[in-house]
């Protein structure tokens, strides 16, 4: 039987970053539009905790009894070490992703905002059949679009809309460059696993384009944000102050860069999941202040 602390793990603390940086970078769209609210910020970030730690199990669970995770190397994996029975691990799956559904249907209703009922329900059967059901759609490369599109343009926007009831072309920026920094995340965590994934005919996108097209991907991702960080400069100057987050990126880019493999790229999870982060705080304070 698993024990706390690898349950713990085994939700992939590491990962919350790409929760917690959209409705930041989120916030501060809002507040550009004079439209901030605190607690409908608290119920967005809530949502998206719920929502990452129900992919993560629900990952847990999907690639640990289809044998994906037998060989597999990085954090814990409760079904595929042997910690957790199968079961349990769905249950915490489901359970997670029912109290993002609950929660954001608690916030629909608080603020009649019910486009978001479909964004919220895209995202769930999004986080499940990323790696769950009978035809995975992570498992034939379009698990990057789905977390650009869920960890960033929705994540980004629907925090934002749930606040102002419109959008703004600061937030769709703000949008764009998380996304980027999230799926960048996606890419070097498929960079890594090419070689467990082909051999457990898991075909990601980082398995189509190999190694070098891949790591070429990553750092093209992460060249994004700053590219947005300068068009938001011209409206609001403050927001320069995300290239400070830059300099977190540069032990990854030279993993990726001197061909780094296996638990080697560990720290580009980890270094990219902080720099979007950093990303998000210093935009969305520019973003307040201007």
């Amino acid at each position: 039987m698993a024990t706390v602390s690898e349950w713990i793990e085994g939700a992939r603390p590491r990962t919350l970053p790409n929760a917690v940086a959209p409705v930041v970078a989120g916030v501060g769209a809002a507040a550009a539009l004079d439209a901030f609210s605190w607690w409908r910020s608290l119920l967005a970030l809530f949502v998206a905790l719920a929502l990452i730690i129900g992919v993560n199990y629900a990952n847990d669970y999907s690639d640990g009894v289809r044998g994906t995770d037998d060989n597999r190397v990085g954090p814990l994996r409760l079904v595929g070490s042997g910690k957790a029975k199968p079961k349990a691990v769905l249950a915490a799956a489901l359970g997670s992703l029912a109290l993002s559904g609950v929660l954001g249907l608690l916030t629909v209703v608080l603020t009649g905002r019910w486009l978001l009922l479909v964004i919220g329900g895209a995202s769930i059967l999004g986080a499940w059949f990323y790696t769950g059901g009978k035809k995975p759609y992570g498992y034939y490369g379009f698990g990057e679009i789905a977390v650009f599109v869920f960890f960033g343009l929705a994540g980004v926007l629907g925090t934002v809309y749930v606040q102002a009831g419109r959008l703004s072309w600061a937030a769709l920026a703000c949008a764009v460059a998380v996304g980027s920094f999230s799926t960048g995340v996606l890419v070097a965590n498929n960079l890594r696993d090419i070689p467990t994934d082909i051999e457990a005919g898991k075909r990601t996108l980082a398995t189509r384009l190999g190694d070098q097209g891949t790591r070429r991907l990553y750092l093209a991702l992460v060249a994004v944000p700053y590219v947005m960080t300068i068009a938001l400069w011209f409206s609001y100057p403050v927001t320069l102050l995300a290239l400070l987050s830059a300099p977190l990126l540069i032990k990854s880019v030279q993993a990726i860069r001197s061909d780094a493999q296996g638990r080697a790229l560990i720290p580009a999870l980890r270094d990219t999941g902080f720099a979007m982060l950093a990303w998000a705080i210093l935009t969305s304070v520019g973003l307040f202040v201007g």
